[in-house]
């Protein structure tokens, strides 16, 4: 042990007296859900005030990631998620530096699955699963290690609390059920994330135990079909609110565009008096025979025109004739539709 240590001090102290500053140790790649964080240990120097700078190579040249920095690690998590990407890091000592120091890694193939989140419900003799994916950095807050990855399901095992035995089942999807599971027992689940093409697994989440619970605890049927009953009741109500709603709609939509023709206010009143109905009902001329109307004319005069000329008396009779003739020929017309022509006075 003492010829180690002084070899190795023996060691650092040529360096330091050739000038030379020795490379980073165990360098390596610390990579988990994608947060890509390179590491390293300092060398032995006895001089200290070390600094590094890490670099990756983007196309033909490297580019610098981390410089002059005191830590012994650099985060890479911006780079591409595929492919390989070379990185390297070095000493450095006022104006020297050690050789580079390189590695190459694809974060995709070599980082480490977490453990994916569980939650476990308890319903009558079944767990209800639901499995929340490892959330990835430097993404949107949506984006999982599913996105990542063609293939992606879930190992998850079981156990009764107080036994050794587990049971294992695959999961595709993101929700699961046990079933048929013995009453008033606590089980315990944990699940990983599992990539079928590339053989990798992920690791255990923390075990959660739930208890199962009586049958009776579930809502009976009768309650679920009265509920369901109520729900179609409801919803044909609705329609049948809505249905009516549109027609009155339509209604006093077409009322205010289109109102149509109506009769005038006159003949609403006479057709409104029952005799004048039935008689226009029963006054209506058969089909196919040709109505016959008589011309009437109505002549009025001043009874004061008495005192006028002989020659104007002519006149005068024929309108008091006429005055005479008009009750009688609206009657005659409208229980006949035809009467006879109407005398005039011969004047010489």
């Amino acid at each position: 042990m003492a010829r180690t240590l002084g070899i190795s001090l023996g060691g650092c102290l040529l360096l330091t007296a050739l000038g030379m500053v020795p490379p980073p140790e165990n360098v390596r790649m610390h990579s988990v859900n994608l947060k890509n964080v390179l590491q390293w240990e300092p060398p032995a120097f006895p001089e200290g005030n070390l600094t590094y700078t890490a670099q990756f190579q983007s196309y033909n040249s490297f580019q610098d990631k981390c410089k002059y920095t005191t830590l012994t690690e650099c985060d890479f998590s911006s780079l591409s998620k595929y492919g390989d990407h070379t990185l390297r890091v070095r000493t450095e000592f006022a104006d020297e530096h050690s050789d580079w120091v390189n590695i190459t890694f694809c974060p995709v193939d070599d980082t480490i699955i977490g453990p994916p989140g569980i939650q476990v419900e308890a319903l009558a003799d079944s767990l209800h699963m639901r499995f929340l994916a490892p959330k990835v950095v430097d993404e949107p807050e949506t984006w999982t290690m599913k996105n990542f990855y063609t293939l992606w399901v879930y190992n998850v095992q079981y156990w009764k609390n107080g036994t050794d035995e587990k049971f294992q089942i695959t999961a595709p999807y993101d929700f699961e059920v046990l079933r048929n599971l013995e009453l008033w027992a606590t089980y315990c689940v944990q699940v990983q994330g599992f990539l079928p093409d590339l053989n990798k697994t992920g690791e255990w989440s923390q075990p959660v135990c739930e208890q199962t619970t009586e049958d009776a605890e579930t809502t009976p049927s009768w309650i679920i079909a009265i509920i369901l009953i109520a729900s179609v009741f409801m919803v044909f109500l609705l329609l049948l609110g809505c249905l009516a709603l549109v027609w009155y709609i339509y209604k006093k939509t077409k009322y205010t565009f289109a109102p149509g023709n109506s009769l005038p206010q006159h003949l609403k009143e006479f057709l409104s008096r029952p005799h004048h109905s039935a008689l226009l009902f029963f006054s209506l001329p058969p089909s196919g025979e040709d109505e016959v109307f008589d011309k009437l004319s109505v002549i009025t005069a001043d009874l004061e025109s008495s005192k006028q000329s002989p020659g104007d008396i002519c006149s005068l009779g024929a309108s008091s004739q006429q005055e005479s003739l008009q009750p009688v020929s609206e009657e005659g017309t409208q229980a006949t539709g035809h009467s006879d022509p109407p005398t005039s006075p011969v004047c010489l």
